[in-house]
């Protein structure tokens, strides 16, 4: 009724809004066909400048903490790839030469761990460990780390102090009342205009985009014609951008636990699937401890494992634990369950000793250790990339009516994780920056096989990502673990994974079809 009459008293304006909006459509496309012709002719030139210069490799600094025979350097790259000769930003690399002959040799393998925000410059300690999952990789490879922009050593950004953002307790994150749904959303865009204060005129580019170009310019820097990528989680994404971005300069790609790549999911929708995976795997935790209640006595069925959380929950919201682990800190600390099988025993013992009458290492385990400032500069670090990246990369809502609908319905069946997501995620509805359309990942001429891992039980990243990008990338082969659910699996010893990631990285072979593999060994009490 409203419509109609707002229609019929403005119908001339409203005609002339459309013809605006049917010119201003084609307008826009052009104007971004327009930047993206600048970017890509920016890094053909940040890339040629790179492939001339390559890179200084010398032994790391000493409070890198990385052991010889590692090497660090650096890759300078456009902060705006539209201007590839305005302000630049520096990118820190490292490396370990492959441990196999000069004939060996394949080049070398370069590595993203996922957030977006996490750094890849451990990777390399995977050859001085001698990790033996990577013993046959690494005599082919040089093993490569890098920081993407904005992370650690590369040109880093912040949002807040950083022993501001460790402190605890923090609110508990599942609302009592609309006055607590205003707190959180008061914080949120506090978060949002701290990062815009403190990082601003880093925000704009710090998109996946961005990230996938400065790959590229490292790739050139190195020497190398093309590109070897291993990528874990948020990595699936950077190489899904790359590749569609770059597909005549892949050689090989691993992707590992899988971002979908839809347009429509990139990133609220993504959050929100997240939340109920994260309840899925859950309660597969609070099965395993029931079944194993002899040793955790916390309870012999799902529901009375439960109880003893809401119990906990309850009590640590009443009194913080040592004055500092609420439910807040408490869900940060037990959702290390859902995420790796490797988390599921030593978080059930932390959970057992508490309640059979001892707080302290659940108190040492879930709360900050304010001493460690060099520990939590990487954490408000991370969580600041996190959210320019995520912010930046698409659109998100802006009305609060909208993530309080959509959450309030999920939390009634998935409550584990959904609040405390909405409220990490909030600060993107009143970022201060332009908010991009995300990505149309495919497959394009010149994209080789890309091979994709995924566990069937995954909560951080849903397996319904990794048939997305399967489909996506024509030529690709899905290997799936069943009725498993950790969050990486190339890092988790399963013969059947292991073996075919070795013989795609070695020979460049795939299966003539996608392959499902048999769960690695269920974790002991």
């Amino acid at each position: 009724m409203r419509r109609t009459a707002m229609f019929g008293a403005t119908g001339t304006l409203i005609a002339g809004t459309l013809m605006a909006g049917a010119i201003a459509a084609p307008v826009a496309q052009a104007e971004s066909r327009h930047q993206s012709w600048y970017e890509a002719r920016g890094v053909e030139t940040a890339a040629e400048r790179a492939a001339q210069k390559g890179i200084d490799w010398a032994d790391c600094p000493a409070d890198w903490n990385l052991p010889k025979p590692i090497q660090c350097g650096t890759v300078t790259v456009p902060l705006d790839y539209a201007k590839p000769n305005g302000r630049q930003i520096t990118l820190a690399v490292d490396r370990i030469g492959n441990t196999g002959t000069k004939e060996e040799r394949q080049g070398a393998l370069l590595y993203n761990p996922g957030g977006p925000g996490g750094s890849g410059m451990r990777f390399p300690t995977r050859v001085t460990n001698k990790s033996p999952l990577w013993a046959k990789t690494a005599k082919a490879y040089d093993f490569v780390g890098f920081d993407p922009r904005g992370v650690g050593r590369s040109t880093p950004i912040s949002c807040v102090d950083p022993q501001e953002f460790v402190k605890a307790p923090k609110a508990d994150p599942v609302p009592d009342s609309e006055a607590d749904k205003r707190a959180q959303r008061r914080l949120a865009a506090e978060y949002a205009d701290g990062c815009a204060e403190r990082s601003g005129w880093m925000l704009p580019h710090m998109t996946t985009p961005n990230t996938a170009r400065d790959l590229d310019v490292i790739r050139a820097a190195l020497g190398e014609e093309k590109l070897n990528f291993l990528g874990v989680s948020y990595g699936t994404y950077l190489g899904a951008v790359y590749a569609t971005l770059f597909p005549g300069h892949v050689r090989r790609m691993v992707v590992d636990s899988v971002v979908n790549p839809s347009r429509q999911k990139i990133w609220y929708q993504a959050n929100l699937d997240q939340d109920v995976a994260f309840e899925m795997r859950w309660n597969d935790w609070k099965q395993w401890v029931a079944d194993n209640d002899a040793t955790y006595k916390l309870g012999d069925t799902p529901a009375k494992v439960e109880a003893q959380w809401q119990k906990l929950r309850a009590a640590a919201k009443a009194a913080p634990l040592g004055g500092v682990v609420g439910p807040a800190e408490l869900t940060g600390f037990f959702q290390g369950a859902p995420y790796y099988d490797s988390s599921w025993a030593p978080v059930a013992r932390i959970f057992s000793k508490y309640v059979a009458g001892d707080p302290q290492p659940l108190i040492d385990a879930a709360g900050p250790d304010l001493s460690d400032t060099a520990g939590n500069a990487r954490s408000e670090n991370s969580n600041a990339v996190y959210t320019a990246v995520e912010c930046a990369d698409a659109k998100w809502p802006t009305k609060w009516k909208t993530w309080d609908r959509d959450n309030t319905r999920l939390h009634q069946d998935y409550p584990f994780l959904t609040w405390s997501n909405a409220w990490m995620n909030l600060p993107c509805s009143t970022w201060s920056t332009k908010q991009h359309t995300a990505v149309n990942v495919k497959s394009s001429k010149g994209l080789p096989g890309v091979l994709i891992v995924q566990a069937e039980r995954d909560a951080a990243t849903p397996v319904e990502g990794a048939y997305e990008l399967h489909k996506r990338l024509k030529g690709s082969r899905l290997i799936v673990e069943k009725n498993a659910g950790s969050h990486g699996v190339t890092g988790i010893t399963n013969a059947c994974v292991n073996q075919r990631v070795d013989a795609y990285l070695l020979n460049g072979t795939l299966d003539a079809a996608n392959v499902t593999c048999d769960p690695h060994a269920a974790p002991k009490p």
